[in-house]
């Protein structure tokens, strides 16, 4: 009798260990249909493996919550989940979930940063990702600890954020964003550059400045190394710069530059104003792209000293002065 009830007993165990089994791999494996096509789930720092089930359940996006929490004491603890931001897309299954938690895999955002930028401009667009947001990015910014290596001049990190396309999660702090970008502007200005701007007898700093310069003085990289044979020109001869973008970007510092370079404007008392003063300004005026640094260390092997607008992006370069006043005639009208 004893052996009897011992045999059914087994039996049962068998049954219901199978039907556990059974019941457990559909919970896992079953295909579910979201909402939408993507969704986005966030699990805040602190939040518990029960209510984030709960939450999955209630959103649809897993079918079977105690399925969920059984295959998580069976297959990961004491494994952590992670918070973080995470998309899944229809149709997911719930051990995809489990695993993308688990593991971290949480959803990048892509922060596209153009050429051309100043910090303080780049500041809104990270914003919406930063843990900290604008006014975090701002404070960092004025941080020149992870470029002082390269430049002990930097008073801030302006020219050293490199533009990119960035892929971060939602949450990133300030600070790690500004030292992915600036990673990123080492890696581009590898030792070979660096080397060029020895030969060249320039600084990082005086390169990056010069970059800055002819990033926003055209924005076609064909014309780059010709813009920056015209600097580099100038520079030997002790000619002004006569840039533009130098006053303006005095002007925006200042919260004075309201969309039109003036005949006053041109006589601003500033260090940035390359109309009074010789030479480099004393930084860069906002963060070149790798083209326009190329072009600064690499110039064209031209004798332009001038250079004007055509009025349709491109610019027409000049050997002399006398060239240079028929092209302004041709192309530009007279300052306001």
């Amino acid at each position: 009798m004893f052996l009897r009830i011992v045999k059914i007993a087994l039996i049962f165990f068998v049954i219901a260990s199978i039907a556990m089994a059974l019941w457990l791999a559909y919970g896992l494996s079953a295909r579910q249909t979201l909402p939408s096509q993507s969704t986005l789930f966030e699990v805040p720092r602190g939040e518990g493996l029960g209510s984030v089930a709960r939450r999955l359940k209630q959103e649809g996006i897993i079918q079977n919550r105690l399925a969920f929490l059984a295959a998580y004491r069976l297959f990961y603890a004491p494994q952590t989940i992670k918070a973080g931001e995470y998309a899944f897309t229809s149709p997911v299954r719930a051990r995809d979930i489990l695993s993308a938690l688990v593991e971290g895999r949480v959803h990048l955002h892509a922060v596209t940063i153009p050429e051309g930028l100043t910090g303080l401009e780049i500041a809104p667009l990270f914003a919406p990702v930063l843990a900290d947001g604008e006014s975090g990015f701002r404070s960092a910014f004025q941080d020149p600890a992870p470029i002082v290596a390269l430049d002990p001049e930097a008073k801030d990190l302006e020219g050293y954020l490199f533009p990119e396309t960035y892929h971060v999660a939602r949450g990133i702090p300030s600070a790690e964003a500004i030292q992915l970008m600036v990673a990123e502007f080492r890696s581009v200005l590898d030792e070979r550059w660096r080397m060029r701007a020895r030969t060249l007898g320039l600084s990082i700093r005086q390169v990056v400045t010069l970059a800055s310069l002819i990033e926003k003085e055209t924005a076609i990289d064909a014309e780059k190394p010709l813009v920056s044979a015209v600097f580099h020109n100038r520079l030997r001869l002790g000619m002004k710069l006569d840039c533009d973008p130098t006053i303006i970007y005095a002007l925006k510092q200042m919260g004075l530059f309201h969309g039109n370079l003036t005949k006053r404007d041109m006589l601003l008392d500033s260090p940035y104003n390359t109309y009074l003063h010789a030479g480099l300004p004393p930084g860069p005026i906002c963060n070149p792209g790798k083209a326009a640094i190329e072009a600064a260390l690499f110039p064209a092997d031209e004798s332009y000293l001038y250079f004007v607008s055509r009025n349709d992006g491109s610019h027409h370069f000049s050997r002399s002065f006398s060239e240079h006043q028929a092209a302004v005639r041709r192309f530009q009208k007279r300052r306001p």
